[in-house]
């Protein structure tokens, strides 16, 4: 008994222990605390994949904002500098079987030249739409207008034209750089970038083209630099003292459309104008005579063709009655 006796305070407090020992494994299990060392692990882990993130971000930022940067200035250039007005003259005439078809390749020309950019086109007034339906579906900014007179010279008739679109230009006081492009004409787009720099008169080379000759003739300035120093000029035979036709061709130049709505500043007469004033004259005989106002067109002495005039020769009554003949299987 004293043998046992002695042993049982040691074993209540066993027992004891024992239970407070399952009561804080219990309460304070190693599982939590694995869990929660888990947990801050994970956070560790995040933290760095963040500090990684952004210690590899970092370097890049000057590398992403700089072309930003450009794009920036670009615009705010773009915004204080904005383009100037192109002003298209096409005369158009009945007497042209291919008008339409001509009118239509000359839209897709100009609806790719950035804007802005006006289409003036002149037309004898008459029954038929053609015309006005083709401009409606361009897309394009234009004026269209017509005149009532009758021509027997098609040249007098587009001459006649050219000043119709002149005394529009003038009467509504248009403010851009005028060019003649004739429906013939075919155009490199980096041209029409070119014109926008005229400060009052520009000229280029232009390149004449025929589907009847394998020739190519050139025409326009001689240039050094951007000064022009003489003309390749075509030749002119049985020209009498009294003919008026210029040397330099309509659509090789163009022209600042202030020198028709501002008189004093380039010296034109300042009294009210008549209706029978040629304004294309004046313009042609101003091109000839302001030479240290004339820009030739590229500056890198005028040795880029961007304008060539392809001639198309029209139908002949062979032709037509050849058409006739035919096939209705054929002809569709």
């Amino acid at each position: 008994m004293g043998f046992f006796t002695g042993f049982a305070p040691t074993g209540k407090s066993s027992i004891f222990s024992t239970h407070v020992a399952a009561s804080n494994k219990s309460e304070f299990s190693p599982q939590p605390v694995e869990m929660l060392h888990q947990t801050t692990t994970q956070n560790e882990n995040f933290n760095r994949s963040l500090l990684d993130q952004e210690q590899l971000t970092i370097p890049t930022r000057p590398n992403d904002e700089e072309p930003a940067k450009i794009l920036e200035e670009e615009k705010e250039q773009s915004e204080l500098v904005p383009r100037r007005l192109v002003i298209i003259v096409t005369p158009t005439s009945m007497k042209d079987q291919l008008r339409g078809v001509l009118l239509w390749r000359l839209a897709n020309t100009l609806k790719l030249v950035p804007p802005p950019l006006l289409w003036v086109v002149v037309e004898q007034q008459s029954d038929s739409s053609e015309v006005s339906e083709i401009l409606r579906k361009t897309g394009i900014m234009y004026r269209h207008l017509v005149f009532k007179e009758n021509f027997t010279d098609i040249q007098v008739e587009m001459d006649h034209q050219r000043n119709v679109a002149l005394n529009h230009i003038e009467h509504h006081r248009l403010s851009g750089i005028v060019h003649f492009a004739g429906l013939s004409n075919v155009y490199d787009l980096s041209f029409f970038d070119e014109i926008r720099a005229i400060e009052v008169f520009g000229t280029w080379p232009m390149a004449f083209l025929s589907a009847n000759s394998r020739t190519v003739k050139i025409e326009g300035p001689v240039c050094d630099s951007s000064e022009v120093i003489g003309w390749h000029l075509k030749k002119l035979n049985n020209l009498t003292e009294t003919d008026t036709r210029s040397p330099v061709h309509i659509s090789s130049f163009a022209f600042n459309s202030s020198i028709l709505w501002d008189p004093e500043r380039w010296g034109r007469a300042s009294s009210v104008q008549d209706s029978s004033q040629n304004s294309l004259k004046f313009v042609k005989k101003e091109v000839l005579d302001e030479e240290t106002k004339l820009k030739g067109i590229p500056s890198e002495g005028c040795s880029k063709v961007m304008l060539w005039n392809l001639n198309i020769p029209s139908r002949t009554t062979a032709d037509n009655e050849l058409q006739v003949t035919l096939p209705n299987s054929i002809q569709r």
